[in-house]
């Protein structure tokens, strides 16, 4: 699920500050409001004492061969509440020294541990008894969560948790499944394919969904006896770390999983680029999974997988419910601040009940709560980060100084924290930067088109291929709409499902491979051919 998920290799984040941005409210660009102004949201909700998470931060320090460790440097970087960008811990602060650390720690356990040559169904039962932690820490660990990245808590605890959960008992399932096949080949030969681990495999993962994204990359690395040496993201470093732990209390060997926070240019690079490193799997921006991509062919040639951007059509029918396709297609843009790489940002409406779903959307953008993300009933909380916050609102002022129309929203809520308001843009065209760009915030851009023609070339007119929502009655628009569409997956009548067996991956410059479900085993696996000679064989 991709982010600007997660910091580029080339350039730290913005430092944060709380200072108010400007109003982009102007005269420039249009707006809905009687007479020439647009709703605002209250901010009596801002105004209320914050909730105190009701978790302990625990585990700060680097996890390198079962151990954790201060970085080499000595150095520590602070991470933030969003709520308030006030500082909430100090981390350790990897580098290319820590990444090699831990990568020694991983060969070894590889090469010379346990973990390898354990059975597989005794790995089956570690993950599972790694689930069950999971379950027992699920409050704290959702608390962790909505602190560090600012998801509403229910969201956390009720949705992400549980899936979490069942992605390891999916990669448990999977442990003693895999094996190769015996192949008939002409002539006298026994001829057999063994599925290998591939051995070390540096993984990065995004701010957006942190425990969801560990899932993804540690489940089937795990379950197909690699070891791992994982970069969370600076932004949210602190629930991979507190899993981490529950994994070694789960029985996993020293070494297995090595979890560094840190930077991109400094920990991320020295991963994408490592000659000891078999393998790296990646999530986050378009424009850093090339850097990710050209390190790793020029260092070892390592296998790459990547999970990248996203600029995902909502495509609504003539034939569309209207209420139940405004409620979809807000799910499917706003949900996780819109902070979601699939999520579906531009959204395509029939001319026949443009105008009805225009004004439907825009109400129920307004009447979206906005508040912290600890409260109950809360549906959005702030943006990850000061770096992130400006992007979105650059981009509302794009919107507005394009000429879009601007329906509600379109400023910060509040003074402080990096709360944003829920924003709906009509009379958008292909050609302005909010219908081209992932903005990765609550915009959304609302889009009209006359017959399928029109909407399948519009649709496909981008360089991603990430995900599409198609909302109808007739079977035969959504198949032919299914097999149109440029994109790894085509949800119908729903938005954002992600079942454990579900792969998950884009088409075009949204990625590489396939992440979730059996496809995502071929990640950690490399395939051997064994041909032997047969003398006198009884049959062939």
């Amino acid at each position: 699920m991709a982010a600007r998920r997660i910091s580029s290799l080339l350039t730290r984040s913005l430092s944060v500050t709380s200072s108010a941005s400007a109003s982009l409210l102007s005269s420039l660009g249009k707006n809905s409001g009687k007479n020439g102004s647009v709703k605002r949201f209250s901010t009596a909700a801002f105004l209320e004492e914050l909730i105190v998470p009701p978790v302990q931060i625990s585990y700060t320090q680097n996890l390198i061969d079962g151990k954790f460790v201060d970085a080499a440097s000595g150095k520590t970087f602070p991470t933030y509440d969003p709520r308030t960008a006030e500082v909430i811990a100090h981390v350790a602060e990897g580098d290319a020294e820590d990444i090699n650390r831990a990568v020694a720690a991983a060969r070894k356990a590889f090469d010379e541990g346990p973990w390898p040559k354990m059975t597989p169904y005794e790995r089956s039962r570690i993950l599972l008894r790694f689930a069950d932690l999971v379950e027992k820490h699920s409050e704290e660990l959702a608390a962790l969560e909505t602190w560090n990245n600012g998801k509403p808590y229910e969201q956390a605890a009720k949705s992400e948790l549980p899936l979490l959960i069942r992605l390891f008992h999916y990669y448990a399932g999977w442990a003693d499944k895999i094996h190769g096949l015996t192949v008939p080949a002409d002539g006298n030969h026994h001829v057999q394919t063994l599925h290998e681990p591939i051995g070390v495999a540096g993984q990065i993962i995004p701010w957006n969904f942190p425990l969801l994204m560990f899932a993804w990359k540690v489940g089937p690395a795990l379950a197909c006896g690699n070891t791992i040496v994982l970069k969370t993201a600076e932004q949210t470093p602190l629930t991979a770390l507190y899993v981490a732990k529950l994994f070694h209390e789960a029985g996993l060997p020293p070494g297995v999983l090595n979890v560094v926070s840190g930077y991109g240019p400094t920990a991320g690079a020295s991963i994408a680029s490592h000659m000891d490193v078999d393998k790296v799997a990646f999530t986050g921006s378009t424009e850093t999974g090339k850097i990710v991509l050209e390190l790793a062919a020029k260092s070892n040639l390592k296998s790459v997988t990547l999970e990248l951007g996203g600029k995902s059509p909502f495509i609504v029918c003539e034939d569309a419910d209207v209420d139940k396709a405004v409620e979809l297609a807000h799910f499917a843009l706003f949900f996780n601040q819109g902070q979601c790489c699939c999520a579906g940002s531009r959204t395509f409406v029939h001319e026949r009940v443009y105008d009805e779903f225009l004004e439907k959307a825009k109400a129920r953008a307004l009447n979206r709560v906005v508040g912290d993300p600890f409260k109950k009933g809360v549906e959005q909380g702030p943006q990850i980060d000061s770096e992130q916050f400006r992007k979105v609102l650059r981009y509302m002022k794009s919107g507005i100084e394009s000429n879009a129309t601007l329906e509600c929203g379109g400023d910060r809520l509040g003074t402080r924290g990096f709360f944003i308001q829920p924003t709906v843009f009509s009379n958008v065209t292909d050609d302005m930067l909010i219908a081209k760009d992932e903005i990765f915030g609550p915009v959304q851009s609302i889009l009209k088109f006359k017959d399928l023609d029109e909407v399948i070339r519009r649709a496909n007119a981008t360089r991603y291929g990430l995900a599409a929502g198609v909302f109808t009655t007739n079977i035969d628009t959504a198949n032919t709409l299914t097999r149109a569409l440029r994109t790894g997956t085509v949800w119908i009548n729903c938005f954002d499902v992600f079942d454990a067996a579900i792969p998950f991956g884009g088409y075009k410059m949204s990625g590489i491979g396939r992440e979730k479900g059996i496809y995502s085993l071929n990640n950690y696996l490399q395939v051997k051919a064994v041909v032997t000679s047969l003398k006198n064989p009884a049959w062939l």
